[in-house]
């Protein structure tokens, strides 16, 4: 077992702006990547398989932090702090809905 925590963070774009949330999210990459902690941290969009075929918003970050703590202090990062004001909780966003979710494999 380890310290790991994993986060999906999914969104649900208003109509007609899935491009231009998702190249919003992508550019919160580059930085996430290099904070201390960050093991992965990827937008990824959802793809129909009959393999998988259960729900999903639109388009999914996929992470992985080292602890807790290094997910929080990313969570409090003025860079994601603006994003979800602006895109989330902004009735001018560009997000209808999101969900945050965290687990741990202990």
């Amino acid at each position: 077992m380890s310290k790991i925590l994993y986060c999906i963070a999914q969104f649900t774009p208003k109509e007609g702006k899935f491009d231009e949330l998702f190249e919003v999210l992508k550019s919160l990459e580059p930085d996430t990547l290099r904070e201390e902690g960050c093991l992965s941290y990827r937008v990824t969009k959802h793809i129909h398989s009959p393999f998988a075929d259960g729900k999903s918003m639109p388009i999914v970050f996929n992470e992985s932090w080292a602890s807790v703590e290094a997910f929080e202090k990313h969570c409090q990062r003025e860079g994601i702090v603006e994003f979800f004001e602006r895109e989330c909780l902004s009735p001018n966003g560009l997000v209808k809905s999101y969900n945050v979710t965290a687990y741990s494999d202990e």
